[in-house]
């Protein structure tokens, strides 16, 4: 059972590692080749912006903002960082190898983890300056959980992994980033907005969501 656990996890190395070269000098047979965590790797980037975006309006709504609005901004640059965050957190950029430290979807991924630093930064978010920061961190955090959660492999919320089984990793990305993106339009609209049109737009956002997963569910 360790030999194959090893040998998955090697395998994941390899192909993680690879991704990460194709951004850097893509060819076209690598890109066809590691399209499907090129695929999961774009969607998880992509929903961490709109986790940030719902983080920096969360901070301004909570009065934390400071000047300029600098902290929300700066909310939404760590939204963006902490959407990918648990799978480069795995690898151990230290070294030359750059392998992975820890076993895939373990403790970078644990939902406990995040959901505290979420809550706890949210409740210091006009105590400490640098709370927004770690708010938008774990916004991030969080969204690429929900976003890792439908596929066979599952998310460790609390102990074990659980698993919504709606499909493969790097499939159906679309459906995840206009899920996240209509949650983030709802955010801001609700806390900033108060015009009808805003309204009506962040209402059929929501509809076109809830039939997305319908459909998938069905």
């Amino acid at each position: 059972m360790s030999a194959r656990r090893e040998k998955c996890k090697e395998k994941f190395q390899i192909r993680f590692l690879r991704s990460q070269e194709v951004y850097s000098s893509p060819s076209s047979s690598l890109v066809e080749w590691f399209a499907p965590i090129m695929a999961s790797h774009s969607a998880h980037h992509s929903t961490g912006v709109a986790a940030g975006l719902i983080a920096a309006v969360l901070v301004h709504h909570a009065g934390a903002g400071g000047p300029w609005d600098a902290w929300s901004v700066l909310a939404a640059i760590a939204g963006t960082a902490g959407g990918t965050a648990p799978d480069w957190l795995e690898v151990a950029w230290w070294s030359r190898k750059r392998k992975l430290w820890i076993a895939h979807r373990t403790w970078t991924h644990w939902g406990v983890g995040w959901l505290v630093l979420l809550g706890a930064s949210y409740l210091l978010l006009n105590t400490i300056a640098w709370a927004p920061l770690a708010f938008g961190f774990a916004a991030g955090g969080v969204m690429h959980l929900l976003a890792d959660w439908p596929n066979p492999m599952g998310v460790p919320w609390i102990m074990g992994r659980h698993s919504l089984k709606w499909w493969k990793s790097g499939r159906c990305d679309m459906i995840v980033i206009a899920a996240a993106w209509a949650a983030a339009l709802l955010v801001a609209d609700r806390v900033l907005f108060s015009n009808g049109k805003v309204h009506t737009l962040a209402g059929f956002a929501a509809r076109v969501g809830r039939s997305l997963a319908h459909g998938i569910a069905t």
